[in-house]
C-alpha cells in the first residue's frame, strides 16, 4: 500500500502542474452526467413511475453506479488504457521489477479529474437519501456503504478483464465498453424493469445486480425477509474482481512481447 499511495502522490503532483487545465477540466467532469440525470429526471416527471419505482429511489440507484463508475475510473485507469503499454513494449519492463504486475498497472496511471464526475454522483446520492422514505438502521447503512464497495469491485474487475484480453489481441476491444459504459447506463435503474434473461445475466455473471437492485430492495423496504442476503450481496458481487484477477495472471504467463 506504501507503494500505491507513492504512485498516487506522484502522478497528482505531475497532473497539478497545469491547475488551471486540471481544474476546468474537473468542473467538466461534474457537469458531464447532468445531462443523463436531466433525462432520468425528465422520464419521471412524464410517467411518474417505472414498474413501482419512482424518481428519489431511481436517483439513488443512480448516485451509487455513478458514484461507483467514476471512483474505478479515476483509481483503475491503467487498467482501461493497458492496450497501449502493450502496444509500446512498456508491459516487458514491469515483468523485470520486483513488484506485482496488478500494482504496477493500477499505479501506472490515474485520472483525478474524474473526482468532478464522483463529486456529481455522490451528490445526487446524498439528494436522493434525503427525500426517500427510509427507516434507517445499522445494517442499511452498511448495506448501502457496501453498496458502494461492491460496485468499484466489480467495475475494476471489468477493466482488469479488458486489460487481459490485450494480451491475446495486443490492441483493446471497442466491445468490453458495453460491460463498462453500457453496464453503468444500464446499472442506473433498478434491473426488474428489463427483461428477465438480461436481469438474470446482470446478476449471475456480470453482478451489477447485486449492487443495485437486491440491496435497494432491502433498504427500501420492497423486500420482506433474506436480510443477511441483501446485505452481503455488495460483498458477494464484489467476489466478481477475484477470477477477474486470477485470469489476468494466466494472460500474464501466457504473454509475448510485441517487440515494439
Amino acid at each position: 500500500m506504501k507503494l500505491y499511495w507513492r504512485y498516487i502522490t506522484i502522478l497528482f503532483k505531475a497532473q497539478m502542474q497545469y491547475r488551471a487545465s486540471f481544474w476546468l477540466v474537473t468542473i467538466g467532469q461534474f457537469f458531464i452526467p447532468l445531462a443523463v440525470f436531466a433525462g432520468l429526471y425528465l422520464l419521471f416527471a412524464r410517467f411518474g413511475q417505472v414498474k413501482g419505482w419512482d424518481f428519489y429511489e431511481v436517483a439513488l440507484c443512480f448516485g451509487v453506479i455513478h458514484s461507483c463508475f467514476a471512483a474505478s475510473e479515476c483509481f483503475i485507469r491503467g487498467f482501461d488504457s493497458f492496450s497501449g503499454m502493450i502496444v509500446k513494449g512498456e508491459f516487458d519492463r514491469l515483468l523485470v521489477r520486483p513488484r506485482s504486475t496488478v500494482l504496477q498497472v493500477l499505479g501506472s496511471k490515474f485520472e483525478f479529474t474524474r473526482v468532478g464526475r464522483l463529486l456529481q454522483g455522490l451528490v445526487v446520492l446524498v439528494w436522493a437519501l434525503l427525500h426517500v422514505s427510509v427507516e434507517w438502521t445499522v445494517l442499511k447503512v452498511l448495506t448501502l456503504c457496501f453498496m458502494l464497495l461492491g460496485g468499484l469491485l466489480i467495475f475494476s474487475g471489468i477493466y482488469i478483464l479488458m486489460a487481459t484480453v490485450c494480451f491475446w489481441t495486443v490492441q483493446g476491444l471497442e466491445v468490453t465498453n458495453i460491460f463498462t459504459d453500457g453496464g453503468r447506463e444500464m446499472a442506473q435503474y433498478p434491473l426488474n424493469i428489463y427483461q428477465k434473461w438480461l436481469t438474470q445475466f446482470f446478476t449471475y455473471v456480470i453482478p451489477f445486480g447485486t449492487i443495485n437492485y437486491i440491496p435497494l430492495m432491502y433498504i427500501l423496504g420492497k423486500s420482506e425477509g433474506h436480510e443477511v442476503l441483501a446485505v452481503l450481496a455488495p460483498l458477494l458481487g464484489g467476489l466478481f474482481i477475484l477470477p477477474c484477477l486470477i485470469l489476468w495472471h494466466i494472460g500474464v504467463r501466457h504473454y509475448r512481447s510485441t517487440g515494439s
